[in-house]
């Protein structure tokens, strides 16, 4: 989970992520949306991939980035039990 929020904690990332959430892409049509260089995306999208927050399957000569919400709903479920627990001790006073 601390390469996940390693790699949330980075603007362009969670740009990427945003991105993703809309439709599959390629690094190219990711990269189409920043004013940086191609190999400064695939640095990202490796840190991305490191953190299971984005997965890739080779589709011809492409490879096409997809998000990996398995691994958002852990961080979701691990967030909730905050407020869960919260809940439970207002619930003993």
């Amino acid at each position: 989970m601390n390469e996940a929020f390693k790699a949330l904690s980075d603007p362009t990332r969670r740009r990427i992520l945003d991105l993703l959430k809309e439709r599959d892409m390629t690094a190219g049509e990711i990269a189409d949306h920043f004013n940086m260089t191609k190999p400064s995306i695939s640095q990202h999208l490796k840190l991305l991939k490191n953190a299971n927050l984005i997965q890739d399957e080779k589709k011809g000569q492409f490879i096409i980035y997809s998000l990996h919400t398995t691994v958002f709903q852990e961080l979701i479920s691990w967030a909730f039990s905050f407020t869960e627990n919260k809940k439970e001790q207002e619930g003993e006073k």
